[in-house]
């Protein structure tokens, strides 16, 4: 399920290798089942260690600490995330700007329903391993959506790519307000935070209203 990532510090035996892998998979599905099921307070390396299986003391030959843990975890999610929003936007059929806007969050609000142990990371981990890798990734989905949507007429080629990554920042905090109203995402959270993303964007649409300094 999960990659091997990680630079190995020694030679190794094959064997070794193979078995200092599959430690490391088992290590990662426990992290994700423990923020799953219980939090993120309560996904410690030592409750992570007695999931897999495996004592603390060698916990720490694989992740210097829960911080590593977290952030190969949510590495492994926002790849996943990367993937599945350029699927989506390369569809033919989404051709508006409220399509665009609709398709991402809908998107993003499905899997962070169905992956518990992403939802944690992202909203309730707060350190700024876990932060900076957001806000790269949002950064990153920011650019590709700018680019899908002036190449489609959609937004005018002079819109700021400042504007995008203000939408997707935003639509981050709305995000969060929505996990912490519900567990599973308040939906009238997530109806106000379309209207305001799209509203916004709207204003740099061919004849949008904004005003211009």
């Amino acid at each position: 399920m999960f990659e091997n990532n990680a630079t190995t510090r020694t030679p190794a035996r094959p064997g070794a290798q193979r078995r200092g892998t599959e430690r490391r998979r088992a290590i990662l599905h426990a992290a994700e089942t423990l923020l799953a099921e219980q939090g993120y307070e309560a996904a410690t390396l030592k409750a992570i260690g007695e999931r897999a299986g495996i004592p603390i003391a060698s916990m720490y030959h694989y992740f210097a600490d829960r911080y590593e843990v977290d952030a190969e975890l949510l590495r492994w999610h926002l790849s996943k995330l990367d993937t599945l929003i350029g699927a989506t936007l390369d569809d033919p059929g989404t051709r508006t700007l409220r399509q665009a806007v609709d398709v991402v969050i809908d998107l993003l609000l499905g899997y962070f329903r169905r992956h518990g142990s992403c939802t944690a990371l992202w909203f309730a981990g707060r350190h700024s391993t876990l932060d900076e890798l957001v806000r790269a990734f949002d950064e990153t989905q920011a650019e590709r959506l700018w680019r899908h949507l002036v190449e489609r007429g959609v937004l005018s080629a002079e819109t700021p790519r400042l504007a995008l990554l203000l939408a997707f920042e935003v639509g981050t905090r709305l995000f969060d307000t929505a996990f912490r109203r519900s567990p599973t995402g308040d939906d009238a959270t997530i109806d106000e935070a379309r209207r305001l993303v799209t509203a916004y964007l709207e204003t740099y649409a061919p004849g949008g209203t904004r005003r211009r300094g």
